[in-house]
This record gives C-alpha cells, sequence and structure tokens, in this order.
C-alpha cells in the first residue's frame, strides 16, 4: 500500500524546475564558448570580451555584433578568437569567416574546428512566463572561464531598436532601423559584461531560444556590478535563423 501511494504522488506531483534546469545545463554548456581578442605581443596575450554558442554543423559560433566590432590593432596583430574548455583545458580556435548583421546585434563565426552543437528553437516567440535561463561567461576579465547559468523569466516581448555608439554611425540605414524598432525578449534576470552572446534557452527544452545581448543599467556602467537591474533583454532567435541559412 505505501509503494502504491509513492507511485500516486510520483504521478501527480511533477518534477521541480531546478530538476529540468539541472538537465538542460548539462546539454547546454558544452556547446557554450567565449570570445577573446589574442594579441601576441600582450599581457595576456588573450583577453575575454563576450560569449557565444556553436551551431549545427559545428563550426559555427553565434555571439553579438557589439562583442566583435571594436577595431583591433593591426600593429600588434590583434585578432578574435574562439576559446572553448574551461579554466583548466582551453583550447584556442581560429575564425576564419565571419557574417555580421548589425542590425540585429548578431554575427556568426566559422571557426577551424567542430564542437557540439546546440539545438536551435524555432521561430515562433515564446510566450511570456516561460522559465528561461543563460551560460555564458559574466564578468570574464575577472572570473576567468568559468560558464556560470542565471536563470529567470521572459517578462515582456517589446520593441526596441539597437542605437549606433555614437552620432558618427548615424548613417540612413541606422536611422530607418531606429525608427523600425523588432521586437526582443525582456528578461527578468539578471545579465553581467560577458554575457553577451550567451545563450537563451527554455529550461524544460534545453532549446536556444534567443541570444543575451544588453542589460538595463539604471546610472552607470559601473553599478551594472554592484547594483544590478535584473532586467535583462535577449535576440529571439529568429533574427539568427535567416543569418544561419545565408551563411
Amino acid at each position: 500500500m505505501y509503494r502504491i501511494l509513492l507511485c500516486l504522488l510520483a504521478l501527480y506531483c511533477p518534477l521541480p524546475v531546478w530538476a529540468d534546469l539541472s538537465s538542460s545545463i548539462e546539454q547546454i554548456k558544452p556547446s557554450v564558448v567565449a570570445l577573446g581578442i589574442y594579441s601576441p605581443l600582450g599581457s595576456p596575450r588573450i583577453k575575454l570580451i563576450g560569449s557565444g554558442f556553436v551551431v549545427e554543423p559545428g563550426n559555427k559560433i553565434v555571439t553579438n555584433h557589439h562583442v566583435i566590432s571594436k577595431p583591433l590593432n593591426t600593429q600588434r596583430n590583434e585578432s578574435y578568437v574562439v576559446l572553448s574548455g574551461s579554466a583548466d583545458n582551453v583550447i584556442v580556435h581560429q575564425i576564419i569567416n565571419t557574417k555580421q548583421q548589425p542590425a540585429h546585434d548578431l554575427a556568426v563565426l566559422k571557426i577551424d574546428g567542430k564542437l557540439p552543437a546546440v539545438a536551435l528553437g524555432d521561430a515562433k516567440l515564446i510566450a511570456e512566463g516561460t522559465e528561461i535561463a543563460f551560460t555564458g561567461f559574466p564578468i570574464t576579465a575577472v572570473l576567468g572561464l568559468y560558464p556560470a547559468t542565471h536563470r529567470g523569466i521572459i517578462s515582456a516581448i517589446t520593441p526596441i531598436a539597437i542605437p549606433a555608439d555614437n552620432s558618427a554611425q548615424l548613417q540612413a540605414s541606422a536611422l530607418r532601423q531606429l525608427r523600425k524598432p523588432f521586437m526582443v525578449y525582456q528578461l527578468d534576470a539578471t545579465a553581467y559584461p560577458g554575457n553577451s552572446g550567451s545563450p537563451l534557452f527554455d529550461v524544460k527544452t534545453a532549446q536556444v531560444i534567443g541570444i543575451i545581448n544588453q542589460v538595463y543599467v539604471k546610472s552607470t556602467r559601473e553599478a551594472v556590478l554592484r547594483d544590478p537591474s535584473a532586467i535583462s533583454f535577449a535576440i529571439p532567435v529568429s533574427l539568427l535563423l535567416p543569418l544561419l541559412d545565408n551563411q
């Protein structure tokens, strides 16, 4: 009788969300990579700058355009690189091709090797209230190559436009984009510098549904660390799929 009651409880009491999250992290983590700037004359030689993730067929890396948009010092032979593994076993991958879409803050990089790929969701927007998580390298310059996961919910689907860094970059196409915002996920979750490019995934399915790209800053950039707003944004995977098809 006691065993029968236990079986009935198992049928009617769903597993806690953390059980789904633990399983999903296990699936996502091998596909999460870091982005860095390699400088053979620098110290350190590699500066970590952001996150990314692997998609099929295993040699494509998705990240944000803004992560790899900084002009490099050619006199110091600087180059962007992809890093896989963890702090005690890091593999550096050269980037052999880059496809960028600044209007949606997206970039797809091809590397000289293959890694485990994530499962991507489809073009349908995920409902508000869905439990999500993202794995990446927050505060990479301080914490190093140790992937961390943060969780929350989709709190809203809201319009946004990617502004230029300064007025000198406000070209005609950029001005048109500012007048035609697109829909993104607003998250009740805390992202940090270094999380840009992290895969946003559905906790229950482990499917990647978006790319972390912004965090709401209350006052200054420094306040992100000491007083985070817990409001972050992610680009839906629907805007990534055409970029992957065209590469």
